[in-house]
């Protein structure tokens, strides 16, 4: 989600800016609209029925139009993948799954899901977007901005307890078996099968890149603007391609500890450090070097080895 307008419409919704209820109400309206679900017929089930952890949960899943024309999801009960796929002309035989952010509130599909996706598939890299499972909100608009309000209001100030969502590593690593499983249907190289997150998504990659079986963990993974704090990093960890503007409301001011801890543990590591670009950038944000991330990010997979030719 583009954090500066969605950060706008919270501190008017929340009465953190200075607003009457009449004109908090008509922020609100303005700032999100409930839609239908989009058609996604490609889309595919993580798991057969209810998914595990999430028997009698009664919430209704709720997709929006945030005021930006931005496609968000909400209280998702169905997880599912969503293939992208590369022209077999052009297909490398790598995967790629797409974890939007949102602060486990919400999916900024539209932002760092879908485009990302087709970037990928374009430059001859198998994607597949995954809708996970998330905090669950009020099922009214109003209630969810609020409450995502104060959440990005907890985040930014350093208040509160941190954001998690122990079923959205669940639902990562079921993904990863999933893209391994119908490596040869989708051609892709099952050895080959990483992850890029944004935000609370960046959280949920680096999840399943910590996993204490390595066979459970993605091949790399490319974390975006995600929290830059230490963490304990596996000697056999994955190569890890990080990216982030140093005026990031929310991590911009943590320094690069997750960077050093990689170091520390003798596992490749890289570090995009933009001068701005703000948090929730997704692809890039107009007007500055973010614009190059995409791109950094598929050299430094061509640089790797990871996008050599899928065996015929």
């Amino acid at each position: 989600m583009r954090t500066a307008a969605l950060l706008t419409a919270v501190l008017i919704c929340t009465g953190t800016a200075t607003a009457q209820p009449a004109d908090a109400e008509r922020a609100t309206a303005s700032a999100i609209t409930r839609i239908a679900p989009p058609a996604d017929p490609d889309a595919i089930a993580l798991y057969p029925g209810v998914a595990p952890g999430s028997e009698g949960r009664s919430i209704v899943e709720r997709w929006a139009r945030m005021g930006n024309g931005e496609t968000s999801v909400r209280n998702v009960t169905r997880p599912t993948l969503t293939p992208f796929l590369p022209d077999p002309a052009k297909a490398t035989g790598a995967a790629v799954i797409v974890a939007p952010g949102g602060a486990f509130k919400m999916l900024s599909m539209d932002n760092e899901g879908w485009p990302v996706a087709r970037w990928l598939a374009a430059h001859g890299i198998a994607a597949f977007v995954l809708k996970y499972r998330l905090n669950e909100t009020p099922d009214d608009e109003a209630g969810f901005m609020r409450e995502i309000g104060a959440t990005f209001t907890a985040a930014a100030t350093g208040s509160g307890p941190g954001i998690a969502e122990p079923r959205a590593t669940q639902d990562a690593q079921a993904a990863l078996r999933m893209v391994r499983a119908g490596a040869a249907k989708w051609r892709i190289d099952p050895t080959r099968v990483g992850m890029i997150g944004f935000s609370a998504g960046a959280m949920t990659a680096l999840n399943a890149t910590l996993a204490p079986d390595a066979a459970e963990r993605p091949a790399f993974v490319g974390y975006i603007y995600g929290p830059m704090t230490a963490v304990a990093v596996p000697a056999d960890a994955p190569p890890l391609f990080a990216a982030l503007a140093l005026d990031d409301g929310l991590f911009g001011r943590q320094g690069f500890g997750i960077v050093e801890s990689w170091k520390k543990a003798g596992r490749p590591v890289e570090l995009h450090a933009y001068e701005k670009g703000d948090h929730g950038f997704g692809m890039g944000r107009s007007g500055t070097t973010t614009t190059l991330m995409m791109d950094q990010f598929h050299a430094w997979l061509a640089a790797r080895g990871v996008l050599g030719k899928v065996a015929n």
